[in-house]
């Protein structure tokens, strides 16, 4: 075998085993990642991985991407494959994470396929590149019992939380039962009972029955929902708990709120300083006098977690309110009605990252306190707030909000410099806010009841501390929930104003999962900013902003030498005035041309900064690489020729 052929075989043998090494390495190495990025974008948060592990049946994961359609398709849609390479990598992270529980198909959908037909009947989004080619990018998700759901569309503005809506969306696939919302309000709305010999009485009285709110009977076709009484002394059989303004609750429904917060309900609070839907569902008869108090607070349990609404003090905000005119005045900005805009809502919480509009009327103000138990954990995130400029106002009178004179509430209110927080989300290990239990009225039998004896009363206690994290949504407004500010009528029925109604639904939906669920949050910023460029452009712009300075002062000062000259003239010496502003005016043109050839040499470093900043880290991705090779090949060389001198001197 000459030289030729051996040298061949070498090469060919060193090719089959430099790809059998990629391709092992290829599959061993997806066991071993690692994830670099600065917010851990492509780590599974303990949430994800806590549902995972509760799984009790194999479940399947059907990604659908056109990846042929999108090749073809404009940038717009270009744009999604980088995109896909994140959602597919994460995905992954949920296959090793669930250890056999979860199986991923990645299915492109070809026109006129049978995967085409099925991505529909998923309920998947389509969207139409060309006459025959359609594009999608979607999720289903599969249980052994048949149980499907789906993320029609993967949107752009959803990719922070990308990581939530797949682990709501195998969470509420391996969850079977329905929701049940149980609605506690001093308010009727859920309206008149239609059902039964009550509603036939009033009908035939030409009565007629008073309906349920609009958000409730959207609630109802979603969520099986059910009234507690508002003297309620135990709270169960629901999964979440709707509490709508609690106006002179007795003790023993607050401490059932208290205990079903404590076991691990669910709960979203509303309350309110000034409720103006109590007024108009409370009309006085004729010679009464409207009801004084259309306040609500459960400030006993506020306080426990941290919170603190002060009675008749407002949110306001010059930015935010809404012009509008009241009765027959005239139409002017009323500080007491908000319209809340992008930048009033957390970005980073499921509840309000997606809202865009909110009105909210006489919103209270949630200030943050000392909690009650110093040791335990709460966390309190801001869901509502004003903008920077917002501030609180006070009334001394509840009179002067039943006929509100917007320019005198206007003369009430000053500009602040931060936020003002008008809802939160309160998580952790709540406390009880009746460590002791709360004293109660015993029963008696009717023969042991003495008149002008005293009541024997009895203690009822309950759970001190959660054991589990519980979680609770508080508002400080009731108003927005009401008919005629969350909906509009029109010829074509109601029509929703705003996000209003979605504050209360996205809340429900983010509470239903379970509390692994509410962990979940933000997968960060993914269009991260090069903070290294960034600061050496700002300094450029500083030292380019003193430039600027330096040079306007100095053409301020020639221009009022000009002016010298102008005011010092005197009568038969405009010759030499004329020759004196040429010169200074040459001057001034001179020193100009010489300040802007400055401002050119500042750019030009600034330039030169950002360019040998991109050199280096191109220097810093591709040197590393051959560098390794280098060194490896050196090794190997000198490690040959160790063994070649010591080979000729063993056969000596």
């Amino acid at each position: 075998m000459n030289r030729t052929i051996r040298a061949a075989m070498g090469v060919t043998f060193v090719l089959i085993i430099v790809f059998c090494a990629v391709i092992i390495s290829q599959n061993i190495g997806r066991a071993w990642k690692i994830d670099v990025t600065g917010q851990k974008l492509y780590t599974l948060s303990d949430g994800s991985r806590a549902i995972l592990g509760k799984l009790n049946q194999p479940i399947k994961i059907k990604l659908y991407y056109a990846k042929t359609a999108a090749m073809k398709g404009p940038d717009q849609i270009r744009f999604f494959n980088n995109y896909y390479q994140f959602v597919r990598s994460l995905l992954d992270e949920y296959v090793r994470a669930a250890k056999g529980m979860v199986e991923l198909e990645v299915i492109d959908p070809r026109p006129f396929s049978d995967e085409e037909m099925d991505a529909m009947r998923y309920g998947l989004k389509k969207f139409s590149i060309t006459q025959e080619e359609n594009f999608f990018f979607g999720l289903v998700v599969q249980t052994q019992f048949g149980v499907e759901k789906s993320i029609p569309i993967f949107s752009p503005n959803r990719q922070k939380f990308v990581e939530y809506d797949i682990s709501y969306l195998i969470d509420s696939a391996i969850t079977r039962k329905k929701t049940k919302i149980g609605v506690l309000s001093s308010l009727p709305i859920m309206g008149d009972d239609l059902s039964g010999y009550m509603a036939q009485m009033m009908l035939m009285q030409g009565q007629k029955p008073k309906p349920a709110w609009m958000f409730i009977d959207h609630l109802k076709s979603k969520y099986e929902v059910k009234t507690i009484a508002t003297d309620t002394d135990g709270i169960n059989d629901i999964d979440i708990l709707l509490v709508i303004h609690p106006r002179e609750l007795k003790d023993e429904t607050i401490f059932a709120i208290d205990q079903f917060i404590l076991k691990g309900g669910r709960t979203i609070i509303c309350v309110d300083p000034y409720c103006m839907a109590a007024s108009a569902n409370q009309k006085p008869m004729m010679g009464q006098q409207p009801p004084q108090n259309q306040s609500s607070n459960l400030a006993v349990l506020l306080h426990e977690w941290g919170l603190n609404m002060p009675q008749l003090m407002f949110a306001g905000d010059r930015n935010l309110a809404i012009v509008a005119a009241l009765g027959n005045q005239r139409a002017e900005p009323i500080i007491g009605f908000l319209e809340l805009e992008p930048g009033c809502f957390a970005v980073d919480d499921p509840v309000t990252a997606q809202l865009n509009q909110v009105r909210v009327v006489f919103a209270g103000v949630l200030e943050e306190i000392q909690a009650g138990d110093t040791d335990t954990k709460i966390t309190k995130t801001p869901l509502l707030m004003t903008t920077n400029r917002g501030n609180k106002w006070k009334v001394d009178n509840v009179l002067e909000l039943r006929m509100p004179r917007p320019s005198e509430l206007m003369k009430k209110f000053t500009d602040g410099t931060e936020p003002v927080t008008m809802g939160y989300l309160v998580t952790g290990l709540l406390s009880s806010a009746f460590p002791d239990g709360i004293k109660v009225e015993a029963e008696q039998p009717e023969g042991d009841k003495k008149d002008g004896t005293e009541t024997e009363k009895k203690t009822i206690t309950g759970l001190k501390q959660a054991q589990q994290d519980c979680a609770v949504v508080v508002l400080s407004d009731v108003d927005f929930l009401y008919d005629q500010v969350a909906y509009n009528k029109t010829l074509f029925g109601n029509t929703v104003v705003g996000d209003n109604s979605a504050v209360i639904f996205n809340a429900i939906e983010c509470l239903s999962g379970s509390g692994d669920l509410i962990s979940i949050r933000s997968r960060g910023n993914f269009d991260r900013p090069f903070l290294v460029v960034d600061e050496i452009e700002r300094q450029a712009e500083r030292e380019t902003a003193e430039e600027e300075a330096k040079i306007n002062a100095e053409i301020a000062g020639f221009e009022k030498e000009l002016q010298d000259i102008f005011s010092s003239a005197k009568a038969g010496e405009e010759e030499l005035i004329e020759s004196a502003i040429m010169q200074k005016k040459k001057q001034v043109e001179l020193n100009m041309h010489l300040a802007r050839q400055q401002l050119r040499e500042v750019n030009k470093k600034s330039r030169q900064k950002t360019e040998q900043l991109g050199i280096k880290l191109r220097f810093a991705n591709m040197f590393p690489a051959p560098f390794a090779v280098l060194v490896v090949a050196m090794g190997l060389g000198i490690y040959r020729s160790v063994r070649k001198r010591h080979y000729k001197k063993s056969n000596r």
